[in-house]
Parts: structure tokens; C-alpha cells; sequence
């Protein structure tokens, strides 16, 4: 296909094909502000946007070529005293001023590097845009209120209601809105404060076509975008290519040029000025800020840098709040592995401890019915489809993609045509792997939920012909109205942590049965063997007087583990660092029949020792008699370097107190304290409660996500204080 129809130019794309438009390749700038691309080894001006005359008093044309210098004022110098190693990767704050006139102009900005080694600086009035309405202000003590607040959200809801009276009220738009994306990257407004006489747009939904691909890539590079008036005129940058042939790459730029099609969009709706502050959560563009004003309105680049600084603590909370789990989930699994372990020793049987009473294993997660697929079986609770249905189902289910080792779908039928007469029994699934080698699982299932859905605008007809300037996107944005159905109620994140701690719980009980009955069904011996063979847990097994009589193929490719040469539980003792010790528990194990439940490091030759969980219990047998003891050993390399990540983290934050409690030259920086303490505050309760969160494999990156983003909303409460202070 022709790269040209393959992706459209800027301002060339139909409704058809805008998902592939250069959008980044604009060519032009709002004219609010003033661009200037300089070459970073002569200094020269190579391209000047075509207003430059407004704001230095020299035009465009007659600007490439000169030293930048030669604008007069504190650019100059302040461009030259960069350092060319450092990092302008993203734009950095600029506070100068030019000359015009015979007098200094005072300019806000910023500058980062092109590719090629050219600087891109973008700069605006100190008082304003001329001819534009202009609002907020940087207040210091109202930022550390704002992050306390934020701080303190239990919930997504309540987070994104302070989100948006927070942004309204320092930024006096008409309309603030939370817009939250769902995983088909359609979007639901799930907050809103607006005037009083406008219309609310609160639970409106838009489909995912209404912001392309390319955008959302964009809104993650440039998290703050502001357009003053839908109706500008864009201002040409001169000349239109690089002094190389290459055009200039504006994807950082904050006075880029929008799309026509995103700017007729807008018109549509009648609205004026926007500013879009984008929220994103591990790399994901998760929502946006949305403000609509209905008037030109102009925001200075101070406070769209605060809305920056106040978007990284946002986001910094919703993945707490994503991410924690409920105290009583241990509490359930530790409950429901009781039960087992009771009703095997009763009913002979573990399974009946989920299906004997259903609500055991249903409302922990709200699902409507549940299905255990194990030793080619089916048992089921509450409503669920047919057995044939069930099986095919497995089938499907245990092929697709799992995120974190659990499987969810919130509409199967939308993902597999062929399941539609599930719906009404099982439009949503859950599902958890308990064998690796065999087909066996446990899935919850939920009803069809009938939704319905208001859109902004009838979705399934956007156009009525492809002139994105005569009718574009949905003329009409009446609200209209949907019922979708075969959709059932999203799974949570808290939900899908619990279903794989009972998923593990369920292989640890299983797996621990299975060596039972290696014990006392010699005729078994093959079918137990191929179980225990197969755990990823290493597994040892010994008689009453503590001979070994098996270990599993895990334990024997267990890194320096003689495992050949091991006959008593007594020689397993001298595989670790501390020998004596793990010795110790084991005969207390043999002697007083102890459970022992601990932690230990294994030796390896040449290499760190390796971390292990021990879990060693008595198999008791008829009376007072046992029949032997089982010793199972989990590696606890995932959970160290979580502890390892939380002490960097912590250290980091010590660190980062003390860098952002004191200005230039050590000079303390008494006006932060607040703000200073609110984000301190904000990452540490955030840290509290993802490392309180089960799935301990996702804390050590959670951790580090949280550590760049508190030390993002450092640099940018930096570029706040050099701010105030050069203003």
C-alpha cells in the first residue's frame, strides 16, 4: 500500500483513514504562543513559526539563520548554558525574556530536543494571550490540600469527584470531566463538575473510534494539552522542513496544531477551549481530564504544569486503589483451606468443601455459578450451563491468553460467536489453571447484565459522507441511548487476586492429597507419582522414621541439591546455609509429629544462596499413627526482591525529602513544606497498600512504577519552584 494513503498528512485525512493521520507532523501552532527550532551547535535559528514578529519583534523569514542571541534578552544565554549531555528528551521549563521594542518581554516555555540536534522551544506571554481569557494561579497551600485529598480516596469514584472540583475550581472551565477507558478502549465519563446550567454528560459513553490510536500515543508522551480557541487560525512554521529534509517532529510540542477532524469534533459539540490532562497507569493511557469551556479560555503554562504534577499523584492513587486487596482475602483462603483439609479427612473427598455449601465458593467473588473441572469431572454450583456446553467451554478457555495466571472475560460471547445460548448463564468467566499438565480448572461464571448505554451520539452511525470538513464526526451529539447485551459485570482486580489465591490454594491442597495417597496406594503409585512429579513446587516425602522415599524432579534440578545422595530428612537439613537449624525443626518435626512452617536458604555452588519456603507436615494415619511426613519448598526469590524493591523505594523517598526540602544553594524551602509532605505522604500510603496487596510477583514493578512517578512529581514540583522563583 502507498505510505502516503497508508498515512494520510496532517489535515488530509478522511473519517475513513484518521486513525493513521501524521497528526505529530502538524506543520503549524496555535497562535497563543511562538516556536523556535535553533541548531544546538551554532545556535542558529533554522524555523520560526510564521508569527514570531508578535512576540520578538523580527518576522519569521528574516529570523533562520541568525544567532539566536541576536532576539536579544535571557534566551540566548539560557539556551547556550544547557548542557549538551543532558537529558531534554521531554520538555524542560524556560523563564526568559527577548527583547521587542527596545524593552524585555517576559516569556514562559519550554525547550527539548529534536532529533538531529536541533532545540524546539515553545514559549508564551508571562501576563497572558493577548485577546484571550485567562485563569489560575499556583497556590502552594492548595496543592498539598488537593494531593491530601487525593491521598485519602478510598475508591475510584470518590478520587475522581476531588479530581474534578479540584481542576475546576483552579482552572474555571465550564465542564471538568474524568473520562475512564475501558479495555475495548471505549470510554465512560465517570466524574463531572460543571456549571450549573449545562447539561450533564456524567455516564455518557464514547466509542473508542473518537480518539485514534496515534492520539492516545500522543496523550502519553504529552500528558497536558490545551487548546484555546476551536476556531484559531494555525500559524505556519517557516520554513516548512529541517535544514536536513526532515520534518519537524512535534510530538512534544504544547502549541502543536490539532487535527481538523478532532477540531470539527469539537464544534459539533460546541465547545471552545479544551484541556486535556492525560492519566496513565503502567505505560497504559488509563483516562483522561477532560475541560470544556464554551468561550476561548487560556491557561498559563504554570498551571498546566501543576495539573502535570497533580496528574502523577492521581495516577499514583488509582493504581493503589487497583491494586489493593481486601484484608479478608487471606482470611478467605486460609478459611476455605481448613475446609478442605476437614472435609477430605471426613468425606474423603476435598472438593465437597466448595459444593457443599455453594455461597463458600460464590459470593467471595459475586458470582452467579461455578464449575470444577478435575480428574475428567464436572461439579457445579448455582447456574451454569449445560455439562456439554461446560466442557466445550473448557476447551476454548484453556487456549486463550491469561493475564497473571488468571483468565477473565466480562463477554464471551463477543470474544466466541458460538457460546451466544451461554449468556444467560455464562456471559461472564473467570477461570484459574489447577494441573499444568492436565485439564483441570476451576471457573466462576456471571449472568448477562443488560446495560444501558448512553452515548454521546449514535455510534453505529458516525457519518453520513466522508468530508470531514462538511459533516465529520457525529453531527449530532443528542444522548442515545443502547442495551447491550451477552455482558456481564466486569471482573475486578480484587476479584481476580482472589480467585488465584484460591486457585493456589486449591494446587497446594491437591498437590498434598496426591502425596497422600502415594503413601498409602501403592497400586497409585504411577498416576500420584506423574501428579507430585509435575508440581513447580519441590516435594520430598518420608516414612514415619523420616527415611526418604521420594523427591520430585523439581527438587532434583534444585541448583548444588545433591538430591541422589539424601536418605534421611536429617542429610535434606545439611542442603542449607544454616543447617542445624532447619535440622532442628525437622526432628521436632519426626519426634513431637510439629508442623513447621519457615523459611530457609538453600546453598548453591557459585551462586547467591537461593531462597525457599518450607512447609513440612505430619501425614497422620489411623489413631495415633502416622504414616509418614511430606516437606514442600517454594521459591521466595519473587517475594525478596519485593522486599529489596520496598527498601530502594523507601530509601529513594528519604532521599527525595531531603532533596525537595531544600532549594538552590541549600537554601530551605520553607513555602513546600505542605506540598513537599503531601507527596511524601501520597507515595507512602500508596506503597503501603500495593505491598499489601496479594500476587506479590506484581509488587516489585508496582514499586518501581510508583518510585519514577514520585520522583516525576519531584522534577515537576522543581520546575514549579524555578518557576516562582524567575517569575
Amino acid at each position: 500500500m502507498n505510505e502516503v494513503l497508508a498515512s494520510p498528512p496532517f489535515g488530509e485525512a478522511t473519517l475513513s483513514n484518521c486513525e493513521r493521520e501524521l497528526i505529530h507532523l502538524a506543520g503549524s501552532i496555535q497562535p497563543h504562543g511562538v516556536l523556535l527550532c535553533v541548531d544546538e551547535r551554532s545556535f542558529a535559528i533554522v524555523q520560526a513559526s510564521a508569527n514570531a514578529g508578535d512576540f520578538v519583534g523580527i518576522a519569521a523569514a528574516a529570523l533562520i539563520g541568525r544567532d539566536i542571541a541576536s532576539i536579544g534578552g535571557t534566551l540566548g544565554a539560557q539556551l547556550k548554558a544547557l548542557d549538551p549531555a543532558g537529558d531534554l528528551a521531554e520538555p524542560q521549563p524556560l523563564n526568559c525574556t527577548v527583547s521587542r521594542g527596545g524593552a524585555d518581554v517576559a516569556l514562559d516555555g519550554t525547550v527539548h530536543r529534536h532529533a538531529g540536534g536541533v532545540l524546539i522551544v515553545e514559549l508564551e506571554r508571562r501576563d497572558g494571550a493577548a485577546g484571550y481569557e485567562s485563569t489560575g494561579t499556583v497556590d502552594h497551600a492548595g496543592v498539598a490540600m488537593a494531593v491530601k485529598r487525593f491521598s485519602s480516596a478510598p475508591t475510584i469514584a470518590s478520587l475522581s469527584e476531588a479530581v474534578v472540583a479540584c481542576v475546576r475550581e483552579r482552572t474555571g472551565y465550564d465542564r471538568v470531566m474524568v473520562y475512564k477507558f475501558d479495555p475495548d478502549g471505549h470510554g465512560e465519563i465517570i466524574a463531572e463538575a460543571r456549571r450549573s446550567d449545562l447539561d450533564s454528560l456524567l455516564g455518557h459513553h464514547y466509542p473508542a473510534t473518537d480518539i485514534p490510536q496515534r492520539a492516545r500515543e500522543l496523550y502519553i508522551r504529552n500528558r497536558v494539552r490545551v487548546l484555546v480557541d476551536v476556531h484559531y487560525q494555525p500559524v505556519p512554521i517557516e520554513p516548512r522542513r529541517l535544514p536536513d529534509g526532515s520534518e519537524l517532529d512535534m510530538s512534544l510540542c504544547h502549541l502543536r496544531s490539532m487535527s481538523p477532524l478532532h477540531l470539527q469534533y469539537l464544534k459539533n459539540m460546541g465547545v471552545t477551549g479544551t484541556l486535556v490532562v492525560s492519566l496513565v497507569r503502567e505505560g497504559r493511557l488509563w483516562g483522561l481530564i477532560a475541560c470544556h469551556h464554551y468561550a476561548p479560555r487560556y491557561v498559563p503554562y504554570p498551571v498546566r504544569a501543576l495539573l502535570e504534577l497533580l496528574a502523577e499523584v492521581i495516577s499514583t492513587r488509582i493504581a493503589a486503589i487497583e491494586n489493593y486487596v481486601q484484608s479478608q482475602v487471606e482470611v478467605l483462603v486460609k478459611r476455605l483451606e481448613l475446609r478442605m483439609i476437614e472435609a477430605t479427612s471426613t468425606d474423603g473427598d476435598w472438593r465437597m468443601a466448595l459444593f457443599r455449601n455453594s455461597r463458600t465458593l460464590l459470593s467471595p467473588v459475586d458470582a452467579t455459578g461455578a464449575a470444577l473441572f478435575h480428574d475428567g469431572e464436572v461439579m457445579t454450583a448455582g447456574d451454569v450451563p449445560s455439562t456439554p456446553d461446560l466442557r466445550a467451554l473448557l476447551a476454548w478457555v484453556s487456549v486463550q491468553p491469561m493475564e497473571g495466571g488468571v483468565y477473565t472475560c466480562s463477554s464471551v460471547v463477543r470474544r466466541n460467536p458460538g457460546f451466544a445460548a451461554l449468556a444467560a448463564t455464562a456471559s461472564g468467566v473467570m477461570a484459574v489453571p489447577l494441573s499444568p499438565s492436565r485439564p483441570d480448572w476451576l471457573m466462576w461464571f456471571r449472568k448477562e447484565q443488560p446495560c444501558e448505554y448512553t452515548w454521546a451520539g449514535d455510534p453505529a452511525k458516525p457519518v453520513i459522507n466522508d468530508d470531514p470538513l462538511t459533516l465529520s464526526p457525529r453531527r449530532s451529539f443528542a444522548a442515545w441511548s443502547e442495551i447491550v447485551r451477552g455482558t456481564a459485570a466486569p471482573w475486578t482486580r480484587a476479584e481476580t487476586v482472589l480467585a488465584k489465591a484460591v486457585g493456589q490454594t486449591l494446587i497446594d491442597i491437591i498437590l498434598q492429597i496426591q502425596a497422600v495417597r502415594l503413601l498409602i496406594a501403592q497400586h497409585q503409585l504411577n498416576l500420584v507419582r506423574s501428579q507430585v512429579g509435575n508440581s513447580k513446587d519441590p516435594v520430598v516425602i518420608a516414612d514415619p522414621e523420616g527415611r526418604i522415599l521420594y523427591s520430585n524432579e523439581t527438587f532434583q534440578r534444585l541448583p548444588g541439591s545433591p538430591g541422589a545422595q539424601l536418605e534421611t530428612l536429617d542429610d535434606l537439613g545439611g542442603l542449607f546455609i544454616e543447617p542445624e537449624d532447619v535440622r532442628d525443626h525437622l526432628r521436632r518435626l519426626l519426634r513431637e509429629r510439629l508442623p513447621w512452617r519457615g523459611e530457609a536458604a538453600l546453598v548453591t555452588a557459585g551462586r547467591e544462596a537461593l531462597p525457599l519456603g518450607v512447609r513440612a507436615d505430619v501425614v497422620p494415619g489411623a489413631g495415633d499413627s502416622i504414616l509418614g511426613f511430606i516437606v514442600i519448598l517454594s521459591d521466595l526469590t519473587t517475594r525478596k526482591q519485593t522486599e529489596s524493591a520496598r527498601r530502594h523505594f523507601e530509601t529513594t523517598l528519604l532521599q527525595a525529602e531531603r532533596d525537595l526540602a531544600r532549594g538552590a544553594g541549600g537554601t530551605p524551602l520553607r513555602q513546600s513544606d505542605d506540598v513537599v509532605g503531601a507527596i511524601l505522604a501520597n507515595a507512602n500510603v500508596a506503597a503501603m497498600e500495593i505491598a499489601d496487596a496479594a500476587g506479590g510477583d506484581q509488587i516489585a514493578p508496582l514499586l518501581e512504577e510508583l518510585e519514577a512517578s514520585t520522583q516525576r512529581a519531584a522534577a515537576l514540583y522543581r520546575r514549579l519552584r524555578r518557576l516562582d522563583r524567575k517569575g
